[in-house]
């Protein structure tokens, strides 16, 4: 396809669209700056007009400071005319101007301004100069900024002589963004045109091409750019490079807190993960009956908001909770590593245990057969067969848990009491000081231990080789445990459910109760208050999560069909892309949004559709890898054959992948739901006072001990996606053909 010909043909094509673009943008930026510079000028004369007719200095000091209603930013002096020394001398104005006017008077530009409002002629200067507004006592968000120079003449009442002069400031900041946007959208232009041509003229199946190029500019456009704009601001310091942001992030101070982080993630996924395993081995490996129930009440914590346990740990054993205050009187606290750690697990458990299931379940028995028809006992055929072929999942389970700790930061605001994590002093920075560079610092040093665990599971699998592949996988799984063992396992996962079902309990029993541990009398006058001050909150909630579900769905199928179906340049770096928000803190991703998206061209902090968008590139991953499974199990000769017949690639993905697909793609539309519905981390620096989020108002309900209001709202977002969940249970269904059934020997 890389003939020279056509390499000729888009050199030629491209050369002249980047002349065209080029002249576009420099015609209109030189006519918009002039524009702008005509425009200042006129209103600044028509100021220069206004002059009070009292010649006091307290005329002119009421006077001076209205130039900013004219043109916005700008600053004035007001110079009076000395007759015997022929020269301005300022009387009253700005201190920037004044600053500026006293540092630059000797300068040949400003002799001969004041020269020419002597006779009579207002004039700008043809340099810019910078001007430091933060001097003056009602300072902006200026700075130090480049400014453009005016002075106009005040005449006297005879009309023919200068009684003074007014030197004004205008920063230069309105044409510059201007600019900037012009900029950025014929660069924009330039791209798509450059991507377009690119693709017409180079590949055989151009649709394809659009897609990846599509696909390519959400992914770079969305993930990488607010990444890149995140890491750029810890190395920047009141507009300049530097290393003090880093350093101080770096120092004790936040060494600890990252230890605290660190330590926190190990035992919760340590913990966590054997808890997983207990639970997936009890379903996957034994004749255990209630498989169905104790599955649906294992996966409760991981489809409920992330911190509604913590309400019900706080109701039941705070300072004044229902056990530890009211019923056994106790003096200890759950505040600590220990009550995070104890939420933690009981909140994560179930993505261990859901990672654990799936590997278990495709163990091929044979080998577990045949080496228990050796004479091995089940102990040692557990220890040297099934546990090892099993390591991939636990590794997997534990990294997935671990990163869900290190991310967590609603958890340990609640129940940290005086122990420090470093999810919870980025949150703080950013929202305590606005200090986002702080903030994205922090978040990336979070980042290197969950990249460090990923890289060594990832190393450590690709070595080893777990795969037990027969002629004819078999239906039947061989029992490994007798029942003592299977008792004890029973015993254990019943008591560990029976908890935190108390714990949803106690959240249902908070809404009926009028100030726990307190007054525990009877009363509805929660539900009143809570709906009437939360159903913004989950009406907004509900529709946001509603209008990113499909979209997640639709978009996590088709990159998942590209990158197993096609092949392209930079599939692999694609893949790697749409992941990274699997790895990434939930606060790193909510600054990094904040920082890109709050400025043009792609203004959007403050709307629903920066909501939305965080919604789809977080789940964005777990989409992915739903549809690349999936994928991998059909047949591609089915799809290729409908493309011989003449179907273009839309057409072969919506008449054939997705309805064969449609399990893994009702799942992932279930999942993007689910966690929209409970999503805290990112979506806290996201809401605004038009769009707000439910987990973030039982969040400050709980910070502020209203539980009672807080329960209510848990209670109805758990309803709302338990009902959901439900749904797509019953829509889909497990396939028959990939159950297996326990065999007793």
């Amino acid at each position: 396809m890389f003939t020279k010909k056509r390499i000729l043909q888009f050199c030629a094509a491209a050369l002249i669209f980047l002349l065209a673009d080029f002249w576009m943008y420099s015609t209109l930026s030189s006519n918009f700056r002039s524009y702008e510079e005509q425009r200042n000028f006129n209103e600044i004369e028509l100021f220069a007009q206004t002059v009070p007719e009292e010649s006091t200095n307290e005329a002119y000091e009421a006077w001076i400071p209205t130039v900013k209603d004219i043109i916005p930013g700008s600053r004035a002096l007001y110079l009076t005319f000395d007759e015997l020394t022929f020269d301005f001398v300022p009387l009253t104005g700005s201190q920037t101007t004044r600053a500026l006017f006293d540092a630059n008077k000797p300068n040949a530009e400003f002799q001969k301004a004041l020269e020419s409002v002597y006779y009579l002629e207002p004039m700008r200067l043809g340099s810019t100069y910078k001007a430091d507004y933060s001097i003056d006592p009602d300072a902006n968000s200026f700075e130090v900024t480049d400014s453009q120079v005016y002075f106009v003449p005040v005449i006297d009442e005879t009309g023919y002589q200068v009684s003074g002069a007014v030197m004004i400031l205008v920063p230069t900041s309105t044409a510059t963004g201007f600019n900037n946007l012009l900029k950025t959208l014929f660069i924009a232009a330039a791209v798509v045109f450059l991507g377009i041509l690119l693709v017409l003229t180079f590949t055989r199946d151009p649709m394809t091409g659009f897609m990846v190029l599509g696909l390519f500019a959400i992914v770079l456009v969305f993930i990488a750019y607010p990444l890149i704009e995140a890491l750029r601001l810890s190395f920047m310091k009141d507009g300049v490079f530097s290393l003090q942001t880093w350093k101080e992030s770096l120092s004790p101070t936040y060494l600890v807190a990252l230890w605290g982080s660190l330590r926190l993630g190990i035992l919760t996924a340590t913990i966590s993960t054997l808890v997983g395993y207990m639970f997936a081995f009890l379903i996957e490996r034994t004749s255990f009956r209630q498989k169905k129930l104790m599955t649906t009440l294992a996966t409760m914590p991981v489809i409920s908001p992330p911190f509604s346990l913590s309400l019900s740990i706080i109701l039941l054993f705070g300072n004044n909770g229902l056990i530890s205050k009211q019923l056994l009187h106790l003096n200890t606290s759950i505040y600590g590593l220990g009550g995070l750690t104890l939420v933690q697990v009981i909140g994560m458990f179930p993505i261990a245990f859901m990672t654990i299931s799936g590997v278990l379940r495709q163990i091929d028995s044979t080998v577990e057969d045949a080496s228990l028809d050796l004479s091995a006992t089940r102990w040692q055929t557990f220890k040297s067969i099934t546990l090892p072929l099993s390591s991939p999942g636990i590794l997997s389970a534990w990294l997935l848990v671990f990163t869900n700790s290190l991310a967590d930061f609603a958890n340990p605001l609640l129940l940290s009491g005086d122990y420090r994590v470093l999810s919870t002093e980025a949150y703080m920075l950013v929202t305590g000081r606005s200090n986002l560079g702080a903030g994205s610092a922090l978040s990336f040093i979070l980042l290197m231990p969950t990249l460090t665990a990923f890289l060594i599971q990832r190393n450590w699998v690709s070595k080893k080789s777990f795969v037990t592949v027969t002629g004819k996988p078999s239906t039947n799984l061989t029992e490994l445990t007798n029942k003592p063992v299977r008792m004890a396992l029973q015993i254990g996962s019943w008591v560990f459910i029976g908890f935190i079902g108390a714990l949803y309990l106690t959240i249902v029993a908070g809404c009926f109760v009028v100030n726990w541990g307190i007054d525990y009398s009877f009363t509805l006058a929660n539900w009143g208050e809570a709906l009437s001050r939360g159903w913004t909150s989950i009406r907004d909630t509900v529709t946001l999560a509603a209008i990113a579900t499909p979209i997640a769905g639709l978009l996590a199928m088709l990159s998942a069909m590209l990158i197993v179906r096609k092949k392209f340049p930079g599939k692999r770096f694609l893949e790697m892309l749409i992941m990274t928000p699997y790895a990434i803190p939930g606060t790193l991703i909510g600054i990094s949004y904040v920082l890109a998206f709050n400025k043009q061209p792609l203004l959007l902090v403050g709307t629903g559709a920066i909501i939305v968008i965080n919604y789809i590139i977080r789940e964005l991953p777990v989409g992915l890898e739903n549809g690349i499974t999936a994928l991998h199990q059909i047949d591609p000769a089915i799809e290729e054959s409908a493309a011989d017949l003449g179907a273009d690639v839309p057409t072969v993905f919506r008449t054939i992948v997705l309805p064969l697909i449609r399990p893994a793609f009702l799942s992932s539309m279930s999942y993007t739901f689910v966690r929209s519905m409970t999503a805290v981390s990112a979506i806290i620096f996201l809401i605004s006072a038009r769009w707000n989020h439910l987990t973030v108002l039982i969040f400050n309900f709980s910070e502020n001990l209203r539980f009672g209001l807080a329960s209510v709202l848990s209670t109805i977002l758990i309803f709302i996606v338990l009902s959901v969940w439900a749904l797509m249970q019953v829509v889909v269904r497990d396939d028959k053909l990939t159950q297996k059934t326990i065999s007793t020997r």
